[in-house]
This record gives structure tokens, C-alpha cells and sequence, in this order.
């Protein structure tokens, strides 16, 4: 069975217009973006060492 609503996390070596492309060919239209830092703890202090972007793909009807 194929899901409804499923989010597409935007990879560390891809781009943006690659991940919309990837949700376009599973058959899934953007409808949301949520965006959450990732820490690494360095010298106990956890630093902030890049952005994930995340897109909620909602299932394209025909």
C-alpha cells in the first residue's frame, strides 16, 4: 500500500531542486518544509553543524 503523506529529507549531498525532482518521480507534490538544526557536541558544548530540510509529500491523485 502507498502512503498518503510521507516526508523527503533533503540529502547532505543533494539539492533542493533534486529532492522536489525525487519527490516528483514517486509520484508525491511538496505541501510542507520543516527545517531542524543538527548539533555535534564539541568540547561539551554542541555546535551547530548544518541545516536538515525536510519536505511533506502528499500522494499525487490521478
Amino acid at each position: 500500500m502507498v502512503k498518503k503523506q510521507v516526508w523527503f529529507e533533503v540529502e547532505e549531498s543533494e539539492t533542493i531542486d533534486a529532492c522536489l525532482e525525487r519527490m516528483k518521480k514517486e509520484g508525491y507534490m511538496p505541501v510542507g518544509r520543516k527545517e531542524e538544526p543538527l548539533f555535534q557536541m564539541i568540547n561539551g558544548e554542541p555546535v551547530p553543524i548544518r541545516q536538515i530540510i525536510k519536505f511533506k509529500g502528499l500522494l499525487i491523485e490521478e
